[in-house]
């Protein structure tokens, strides 16, 4: 039966619009900054295995400032923990100007760690506060409503880096006839000059964001925000005793790490996948483009079954699928395997912000320090990419290109997220 009760209320409209929109200024920061591995690869001359440190100290700021953020929304507000996130967004994209100048990869590391605390307060701040803007009947649905616009601003990352950043990099239009780059092969004055042409093409596209935030910034200082499920003395260490004590949240965190993981690899290493069958990178990176304008239109498309499939049961169905297109991509060679990759993006649309939601169900009180847990989790994409860029450097495995082999990682994430959700299910029909 389809619920009766509104998703978004009237009262809440414009502070729901106003939050909704941080979703897709962190969509665009993660996938800007996907492509960045490649693209770092060539430019500063160095292995798949440490090109993914981007991906390591973009997640590991997740993983270190979720729990202060949501300790700092406990004893202040929502509001003041999204300017807070904001502020060190900022101060992130802008640290992309000297990094740029002094062509140190480590720069560029700190930068986007600094970047990600801004993005882990206003992950562990906007989505419990979404959540809490209504019925919570309606919370899940509203939540993957306000996450639908994630995958817009991702989209324009990925337009950006395709048309502007990837598409412009002098190192890697370096090719001989066969198509392979031979940039590492030109002299060293040469090399320099493309470099510091490169850097700044990086460089500039964060420099522009970060003038973004400073807006947003000022336009939320000046807004009044709703009082809405927010307490402001609870004792951490008693709600994460009885976080703990919730199997459901528990095994949520556990299902959120692996899509994470799961979600990055198979953004992350499009390129990888693409460059093994002959494909540069800006061309490559149109394959993302499509994978996201895949993944936006199933997001709306799930949010919508919702009203008539349990969102637990869609959550398994879901990921049996990305089990099967995973498949095709470590068993086929050629572009049948690239468009497996492409079509997993359907399959991943809802797997988010619906953890997110079952996890958090009916968690009251410990909401802020359980979304902190859950914004823990997005450490999976630390952890995972640079495996999997290890196994990639490894060229072959047996007779079978590495890269194909790599793909082994998000197929068992998503075996992990089809057991959560036939668990959860279970679960809820004994209810």
């Amino acid at each position: 039966m389809a619920s009766q009760a509104k998703v978004v209320e009237k009262q809440y409209l414009l502070p729901f619009v106003l939050i909704t929109s941080l979703f897709a200024l962190w969509g665009f920061a993660n996938d800007i900054t996907n492509p960045m591995v490649a693209a770092f690869k060539t430019v500063m001359e160095i292995s798949n295995a440490k090109a993914s440190l981007v991906q390591f100290a973009f997640y590991g700021g997740y993983a270190t400032m979720a729990i202060p953020a949501a300790i700092f929304v406990q004893k202040y507000s929502y509001k003041k923990g999204i300017l807070l996130g904001l502020t060190l967004y900022a101060i992130g994209a802008l640290l992309f100007w000297p990094a740029a100048q002094y062509q140190i990869f480590g720069f560029f590391l700190v930068s986007l760690y600094i970047l990600t605390f801004g993005l882990a307060f206003l992950e562990t701040t906007s989505n419990p506060f979404i959540l809490s803007m209504g019925s919570e009947e309606t919370a899940t649905r509203r939540l993957n409503l306000a996450q639908a616009f994630n995958p817009m601003g991702s989209l324009l990352g990925m337009f950006v880096a395709s048309q502007l950043v990837l598409s412009s990099l002098e190192s890697d239009k370096q090719r001989n006839a066969a198509g392979e780059l031979i940039f590492s092969s030109l002299d060293e004055s040469t090399k320099a000059v493309m470099r510091t042409h490169d850097l700044m093409v990086i460089r500039n596209p964060y420099v522009a964001l970060g003038i973004v935030v400073i807006v947003m910034f000022v336009i939320i200082a000046i807004v009044k925000m709703p009082q809405t499920g927010h307490a402001n003395k609870i004792d951490p260490v008693t709600s994460f005793k009885r976080l703990l004590a919730n199997s459901n949240y528990r095994e949520g965190v556990v299902a959120q790490v692996f899509y994470v993981a799961a979600q990055i690899m198979c953004w992350t290493f499009i390129i990888q996948y693409a460059d093994n069958l002959g494909i540069d990178k800006a061309t490559a990176q149109r394959y993302n483009i499509v994978a996201m304008g895949i993944f936006l239109g199933s997001r709306f498309f799930s949010t919508f079954l919702m009203k008539y499939v349990n969102s637990r049961r869609l959550l398994m169905i879901f990921a049996i699928g990305a089990i099967g297109t995973m498949s095709g991509v470590i068993i086929f060679q050629d572009l049948k395997g690239l468009y497996c990759l492409v079509a997993t993006s359907a399959f991943m649309s809802l797997m988010f912000p619906t953890i997110y939601g079952i996890a958090l169900e009916g968690i009251g009180e410990d909401a802020t320090l359980g979304a902190a847990g859950l914004v823990m989790a997005i450490v999976g994409g630390a952890l995972m990419p640079p495996l999997q860029g290890t196994i990639i450097d490894m060229g072959t495995v047996g007779a079978a290109p590495a890269v194909n082999v790599s793909f082994l990682l998000p197929f068992i994430c998503f075996v992990m997220i089809a057991i959560y959700g036939y668990r959860s299910y279970k679960a809820h029909q004994q209810v």
